[in-house]
């Protein structure tokens, strides 16, 4: 019998659901079951690339593409392209800031799919763009939902995502060019690290806040081994809790970061 390429990556994606260490497994695995069904809904959480998203700020070239082929001229269609590893949607690997080590590609798979914990700060950021998430957030989110799950995705709501990709705006620098934008902070994130989670994400430019000179909160985690997801797309469709995260890097091999596609598995 031949299986359809769908069904086999489905089946694939299925197996290690179920193989993982939660104790959701079984349930999660028929979130993905839903997919081919209709019953879960399957969330985008990435910006395409293209040379005209919000980049760091001195970073002189950020992203070229060149068409190598045409189809009028080779018959088939085919580019090269060049982009830096921290632009649009993107991982950080721990490498990136010491005392961190692993590179992209060393990362354990098993760290890329997990529960998605949603902590919503989008009032606190309207009022202060330098907000820094405080740990009675994450003890309200666990008296709600109880202790956040070992293996989890922590996504930081803070609603800067419909700033995007205006530039101005999103990266809001003042007349000295110094960022303001929403962050998570270090006494937070210690408590996040103790929950033994496995990522760190945002809809900001980085997981600091963006007036911090000396990133403290990227030689933490990243130095604890936990990767970190930044410019995420628009957070808004996911709940608080109970939905399901698949985190697609590219496999760069002794990348400090790269690219990434992050999907939200949410039960309808």
């Amino acid at each position: 019998m031949i299986v359809p390429r769908r069904s086999v990556l489905l089946f694939s994606l299925i197996a290690i659901v179920a193989s993982s260490p939660f104790t959701l497994a079984q349930e999660k695995s028929g979130m993905v079951e839903g997919l081919s069904t209709g019953k879960t809904r399957l969330i985008d959480l990435s910006y395409a690339i293209n040379d005209k998203l919000v980049a760091w700020p001195g970073d002189p070239k950020v992203f070229e593409a060149k068409v190598n082929g045409t189809v009028e001229k080779d018959g088939y269609f085919t580019r090269s392209f060049w982009m830096l590893e921290h632009y649009g949607t993107h991982l950080d690997a721990p490498a990136h800031f010491p005392p961190g080590k692993a590179t992209v590609e060393k990362i354990a798979p098993e760290k890329f799919f997990g529960p998605a914990v949603v902590l919503d700060v989008r009032a606190e950021s309207e009022k202060n763009a330098d907000y820094q998430l405080t740990p009675s957030v994450i003890e309200s989110w666990e008296k709600r939902h109880g202790k956040i799950p070992a293996g989890a995705i922590v996504l930081l709501r803070t609603g800067w995502a419909f700033r995007w990709p205006d530039t101005q705006r999103y990266r809001n620098s003042d007349a000295k060019g110094d960022m303001h934008f929403p962050g998570f902070s270090v006494d937070a994130a210690k408590i996040l690290l103790d929950r033994k989670i496995s990522g760190l994400g945002c809809d900001t430019l980085s997981i600091d806040p963006g007036n911090s000179k000396d990133f403290p909160v990227h030689h933490l985690v990243l130095g604890s081994e936990v990767y970190q997801l930044e410019n995420l797309r628009d957070l808004t469709a996911l709940p608080e809790s109970g939905a399901f995260l698949v985190v697609a890097p590219i496999k760069l091999e002794g990348g400090s970061g790269g690219a990434v596609r992050v999907f939200a598995l949410v039960s309808k």
